[in-house]
C-alpha cells in the first residue's frame, strides 16, 4: 500500500526498524551504501566511505539488477536493504550495471561493522581549511565545529573553508540546520518546510550561536549529494554566504517522519517539502552550483584527448628551440596553472611523491584544487 505513495515512504518491520535507528547513531553492520529507486531500477546513491561497499569498488550511479543472484526488480528499499543486511563476515554479491561497461558485473562485499566518521577536516595552508562531510548523523554538526574551533586555535583565525559534501547522501534534517547555524547571522532562514496545507508552513532560521560568519567558504557538490547536503547548500547559497561550486545536486526536497507503532514496527511517511531561504523547492531540481566544475577523470580525460588529437600544420610555436613569446615565458615563470591539462600533467607522480593528506587532495583532486584557489584569490581581492 505504501510503495504506491513514493519511493521515501517505507514500512519497516520491527527489526529493519531497530536498524533503521541504529544507523543514524554513527555505527550499524552492513556493507556502508545510501540507495534509491530511479526509473524503477535500484541505484546507488552513494557509497559511505571507509565501508565495506566503498573499498570494494562501489560507484555512485551503479544499477544494482540483483542481489546475491535475486533479482531486484520490483523491489522496495526495504526489501531491497533486507537483502543485503545479514550477520557480519558474510559475503553478499551485487550484480551492478555500470555506465560506459558493457556487461554486468559481480561485486563480492565482506558485511562488517560500519563506523561512519562524518567529518573530516584537513589543513590546507595556515588559515585554510578543507573538510569533508560525509553524512548527516548524530554530532556531525558537533564534530565540524570541533574542526573549526581547532583550526582556530592553530592559526589565530580562519582564513577560507572548502565544505565538501559530494557523494554526501544525507541525514538528519537537525544535523543540517546545526551547520547551518554555524555561519549565519541571527535570524536568517535556514530552511522552511510545507505540508500537503500551504497554511502549515514552518521555518528554521539561525541563533545567536554562529561563531563563523565572516570567513569566505566554498561549498563543493555533485549529482550524488541528496537532502541534508542541499538544504545546506541552498542555506548558504540563499543567503549569500558562500560559493557553491561543482555540479548540480541530486534534488531529493522531500521529508520523512518517523514514526513508531506498539509493536516496535515503523513507519517512514513523507509528508512535507523543502524549501530553500528564497523559496525555491529542491524536490527533482536540486542545487545548481553558482560555479560549474567537472570533476576530471584523468584516464578518460587521456583517452578523449588522444581521440580528439587531429594533425595540423607546424607553427613557429612547435619548432624545438624557437624563440619564446613574452606569454610563453611569463607562463614558464609561474609556479602554479590553474587549467585542467597543466594540472594533470603527471599528477600520478605528484600523488606518489605527496607525503601529507593536503598534498594527495590537491594533487589528485581537480576540484578541490580550484576550490582552494578560488578561496585564496577571494582573500586576495578582498584585501586589495
Amino acid at each position: 500500500m505504501l510503495r504506491e505513495l513514493d519511493p521515501h515512504t517505507n514500512f519497516l518491520t520491527p527489526e529493519v526498524f531497530k536498524d533503521f535507528e541504529t544507523e543514524t547513531s554513527g555505527e550499524f553492520g552492513g556493507i556502508g551504501i545510501e540507495i534509491s529507486v530511479q526509473n524503477s531500477v535500484l541505484t546507488i546513491i552513494s557509497p559511505i566511505e571507509d565501508t565495506p561497499a566503498w573499498e570494494a569498488g562501489i560507484k555512485p550511479g551503479d544499477k544494482v539488477i540483483a542481489i546475491d543472484g535475486h533479482s531486484t526488480k520490483g523491489l522496495s528499499l526495504v526489501e531491497a536493504s533486507q537483502l543485503m543486511k545479514g550477520r557480519r563476515g558474510q559475503k553478499v554479491v551485487l550484480t551492478i550495471v555500470r555506465e560506459d561497461e558493457d556487461e554486468p558485473k559481480d561485486i563480492g562485499i565482506v558485511r562488517g561493522s560500519v563506523k561512519i566518521r562524518s567529518v573530516k577536516a584537513t589543513d590546507l595552508e595556515d588559515g585554510f581549511l578543507y573538510a569533508k562531510v560525509t553524512s548527516f548523523i548524530e554530532n556531525t554538526g558537533r564534530d565540524l565545529e570541533k574542526e573549526l574551533a581547532e583550526e582556530v586555535k592553530k592559526h589565530g583565525e580562519i582564513k577560507g573553508l572548502v565544505i565538501d559534501l559530494r557523494r554526501n547522501p544525507g541525514g538528519l534534517l537537525d544535523q543540517a540546520v546545526r551547520i547551518g547555524d554555524l555561519f549565519l547571522k541571527d535570524g536568517a532562514t535556514i530552511v522552511s518546510t510545507i505540508g500537503r496545507d500551504p497554511k502549515n508552513k514552518e521555518v528554521l532560521t539561525a541563533t545567536k550561536r554562529s561563531k563563523y560568519d565572516s570567513f569566505p567558504i566554498i561549498v563543493l557538490m555533485n549529482e550524488y549529494s541528496a537532502s541534508a547536503s542541499e538544504i545546506v547548500a541552498g542555506a548558504l547559497q540563499d543567503n549569500k554566504r558562500a560559493i557553491i561550486m561543482g555540479e548540480k545536486s541530486f534534488g531529493k526536497g522531500s521529508v520523512q517522519s518517523v514514526i513508531k507503532l506498539g509493536d516496535g514496527s515503523g513507519l517512514k511517511l513523507t509528508v512535507a517539502r523543502y524549501y530553500t531561504p528564497s523559496g525555491r523547492s529542491i524536490q527533482a531540481e536540486g542545487i545548481t552550483p553558482d560555479i560549474q566544475v567537472e570533476d576530471i577523470d584523468p584516464e578518460q580525460m587521456n583517452k578523449e584527448k588522444a581521440a580528439a588529437a587531429k594533425p595540423r600544420g607546424t607553427r613557429e610555436k612547435d619548432i624545438a628551440g624557437h624563440l619564446l613569446s613574452e606569454k610563453e615565458k611569463e607562463t614558464q615563470k609561474k609556479k602554479g596553472k590553474s587549467d585542467v591539462d597543466a594540472w594533470w600533467k603527471d599528477a600520478g607522480n605528484k600523488k606518489e611523491e605527496a607525503k601529507t593528506t593536503k598534498d594527495k587532495i590537491l594533487a589528485t583532486d581537480y576540484q578541490v584544487y580550484q576550490a582552494y584557489n578560488y578561496l585564496k584569490a577571494w582573500k586576495l581581492m578582498k584585501g586589495m
